[in-house]
């Protein structure tokens, strides 16, 4: 078996047509079927079966492309690696985000890494589909919602964010420390649109608390939510580090109790991905970082 044969096969396993794999690969229709054929030859089995004017795998032809992923993944760690070693001190990393918790953690820590780390290029990218775009290697890692059962990924946990709720300084509840859930039953709520993970959590933590947030007002970003508690149109409910991190003096945490929403965060990237210079880094920086924020939240 060449390893050329196994890239038009694995062209074709990705495109299940034989003429768009060969305009893929650079090659003539003919060429591509005549590799495929010796292929087949070669191993005594076929790798194709042709349904109507489709084709779909075999089983010995499903094993061989299990086998090849494996095989052109340890390729490309190989690859990796080695230009790791050639950049040592240098190199990039592309990071995902879920929308909102570049203000929570990402823009002061990138700062702080650049400055110990001048010569590695980062790339931040808010999105809903953290998992999906390091699974498709449009992004190098990923922060998100765990925990994540996907074989392909490794996951690393980083702490567990819990919510509270966030008041103007002028409001009468800026005076208690704490209260249960179901009082914001009864509050004027600024919220996120429901598809954001934020509202997501509080109608789940709400509902299985008995009732269902009315927002008075819907917001799409983290500084107009934050404008319009400080200014007294409502409260919200956001993550207490993001909170403690803004440090707003017109603004007034107050802690949710029995139950308090919280949720857990995690690092995920593809395991079969070559953990290189600029990503050790990273995720070293990143747990420090993490750690000192929770120990000064709570002094």
């Amino acid at each position: 078996m060449e390893l050329k044969q196994l890239q038009y096969f694995m062209a074709i396993c990705e495109e299940l047509h034989f003429t768009r794999a060969a305009e893929k690969m650079g090659v003539s229709p003919p060429n591509i079927s005549q590799q495929i054929r010796r292929l087949e030859e070669e191993l005594g089995v076929l790798l194709f079966d042709r349904v109507g004017k489709s084709i779909v795998l075999t089983e010995a032809g499903s094993i061989l492309h299990e086998h090849g992923a494996a095989v052109f993944g340890h390729l490309q760690q190989a690859s990796d690696a080695i230009a790791d070693l050639k950049q040592m001190q240098g190199g990039s990393l592309s990071i995902g985000v879920l929308p909102g918790d570049a203000d929570l953690l990402f823009n002061a820590l990138l700062l702080n890494f650049h400055q110990t780390y001048p010569t590695i290029s980062l790339s931040l990218l808010e999105t809903m589909k953290v998992t999906e775009q390091v699974l498709d290697r449009s992004i190098d890692v990923g922060v998100t919602i765990g925990p994540v059962t996907d074989g392909r990924l490794t996951s690393i946990p980083l702490f567990q964010e819990e919510f509270s709720l966030a008041v103007s300084i002028n409001d009468p509840l800026a005076a208690e420390c704490f209260i249960p859930l179901n009082r914001l039953d009864a509050l004027k709520m600024v919220m996120f649109p429901p598809d954001h993970q934020y509202r997501k959590l509080i109608d789940r933590f709400c509902m299985d608390s008995g009732f269902t947030l009315k927002p008075h007002m819907v917001m799409t970003t983290l500084p107009s939510i934050l404008q319009m508690v400080q200014s007294g149109v409502g409260t919200c409910v956001l993550p207490r580090m993001l909170l403690h991190n803004i440090s707003n003096p017109n603004i007034k945490v107050v802690h949710l109790r029995n139950p308090t929403p919280s949720l857990d965060i995690c690092l995920i990237y593809r395991r079969d991905r070559y953990v290189g210079y600029a990503m050790r880094l990273f995720i070293k920086t990143l747990k420090a970082y993490i750690e000192n924020a929770i120990t000064s939240m709570w002094r």
